[in-house]
């Protein structure tokens, strides 16, 4: 059994240990935020990353793509006044939910690393930020949370689709371990020490959703902290 610890990409702590082992992989867990990674040496490189992701077929066209995406954007839809502006962050090769909020009257832009890479969308502020089926590909999902939650105004939310961990023998034994492009993994605790790091609260509508609310004053948080 191996002993190294390995530096989180999460909270940049370096007390991760061993989780689980595959054929293909190593898996640890971080000792303070939870998160459960697979170590940087064993990622795709990027060419081979986006192979992956070629072969999706998301579609606004599919009413069951629609149907899995209304998990976040049912109860997200109903918190935002009219209006709000949102940014839909990894959409993938064909944007459903950025349609699906148009539709219903929100402005939206996209950004995806392959297949929307405008840069200029991540210098506005944004109302709502929605990120499905993306923080499990992410290197240094702290880099990217860290940013995204920048873009928010306060009070603005942050919807994630993801599935969570829960214990290791269900780890052991989950499909979801089973993409190579799948490297990041997080729990319901993990999520929570996100949130409290970043003067956020939390919810879960759904076993794979999180709406996340930006605090209304950080000031008035970290005094409250404090």
């Amino acid at each position: 059994m191996k002993t190294t610890t390995r530096r989180c990409p999460l909270c940049d702590e370096d007390d991760a240990a061993l989780y689980h082992q595959d054929r293909r992989r190593d898996y640890y867990q971080c000792a303070t935020c939870a998160l459960v990674f697979v170590p940087p040496e064993q990622h795709l490189s990027a060419a081979a990353e986006k192979a992956e992701y070629d072969k999706h077929q998301n579609s606004p066209y599919d009413t069951g793509y629609r149907r899995f995406l209304g998990r976040l954007f049912t109860p997200l839809t109903a918190k935002l006044t009219t209006q709000a502006r949102g940014l839909d962050f990894g959409s993938g090769p064909g944007p459903t939910l950025s349609v699906m909020f148009e539709e219903q009257g929100y402005p939206m832009s996209i950004y995806d690393p392959f297949y929307a890479p405008e840069q200029r969308v991540l210098t506005h502020e944004y109302d709502f930020i929605t990120a499905t089926e993306v923080v499990e590909h992410l290197a240094r999902p702290g880099q990217v949370l860290a940013q995204l939650a920048g873009l928010l105004t306060p009070g603005g939310y942050l919807g994630l689709m993801t599935k969570r961990v829960t214990s290791p023998e269900a780890f052991a034994r989950w499909h979801y371990i089973g993409d190579p492009t799948h490297v990041s993994f997080f729990s319901e605790a993990t999520f929570c020490w996100w949130a409290a790091q970043h003067h956020f609260t939390v919810e879960f509508p759904g076993s794979d959703t999180v709406i996340l609310r930006k605090s209304l004053s950080s000031i008035a948080t970290v005094s409250e902290k404090h």
